[in-house]
């Protein structure tokens, strides 16, 4: 179902959401319009340097060699600025949206190599935790990763056949598939230590922590329909992280899916525990 941008910000108001829906396009997406104070820029800088102490231990290479290669840490990014480096790199861009936008033109913009970041950032006093994902979860999360080729090209499908599952009733194994991979994936390639590269753990100082080093995390070999099939939580430590080899194991499995055939299969039954799987 199509939701028009004006009710989509009535929606978005009523809910108390932060960003300025109210000048959205068509397409929902907004200017960035770098106008940030000295404070937003204090809260940036802390939050990176925070947080790469981690990551530089944590994180999967390929995330760590997408930070070098777009440059995100002094200040707040420009976005047409990173956009013009990840162009070169993968044929992404980088477009900016005033928070969280509708199945529909998320699932556009991503089949389209267009990522959508949010164009706001946290306070001083949420540096820890904040309810809505961010420009930090956003960029310094989800950004770097997609300077490495292969997963770009997972992301760019994503959007195609997430697209197309969420009209053909699907909505949920596929917000399961970005969840365990894009936002809470990890990696283990062969010969190597365990790495993070989601980032909903890019973005947070103690889950991180706890998804790869702690002995009480769950982890689990990555399986496209199990993980499709398993439910997930928003507002706490993830019972279960899945585990790939590597991205060409993801986008093989994906590529190879046939999203009618599960769906049909899992829509209507109960989603397993994360603990059990």
């Amino acid at each position: 179902m199509t939701i028009s941008v004006e009710a989509y910000a009535r929606e978005c108001a009523e809910q108390g959401l932060r960003g300025n829906y109210a000048v959205c396009q068509p397409d929902f997406t907004v200017e960035q319009k770098y106008d940030y104070s000295d404070e937003d820029q204090e809260v940036w800088r802390t939050l990176c340097d925070r947080q790469t102490k981690l990551t530089s231990k944590l994180a999967h290479h390929s995330y760590l060699d997408g930070v070098d290669a777009l440059g995100l840490l002094d200040r707040i990014p420009d976005f047409h600025e990173v956009s013009e480096r990840l162009r070169k790199l993968t044929g992404w861009e980088i477009v900016a949206v005033p928070g969280l936008i509708p199945n529909e033109p998320f699932f556009d913009h991503l089949a389209n190599r267009r990522f959508p970041v949010t164009n706001w950032l946290r306070s001083k006093k949420e540096l820890d935790y904040i309810v809505e994902p961010d420009m930090f979860h956003d960029f310094f999360g989800h950004v770097p990763i997609l300077s490495q080729p292969v997963f770009a090209d997972f992301m760019q499908l994503y959007g195609e056949k997430g697209g197309a599952a969420s009209r053909m009733g699907g909505e949920q194994l596929a917000a399961r598939l970005y969840w365990y991979t894009a936002e809470f994936g990890l990696m283990r390639e062969e010969g190597a230590p365990l790495k993070a590269f989601g980032a909903g753990l890019m973005s947070s100082f103690s889950e991180l922590q706890f998804a790869v080093t702690s002995p009480d995390a769950h982890h689990v070999p990555f399986d496209l329909e199990t993980v499709m099939h398993t439910n997930y939580e928003i507002d706490k430590f993830q019972r279960a992280y899945f585990v790939l080899p590597s991205f060409a194991a993801l986008k093989d499995s994906f590529e190879k899916a046939d999203m009618a055939k599960l769906i049909e299969r899992w829509k209507d039954v109960e989603p397993l525990d994360p603990a059990t799987v």
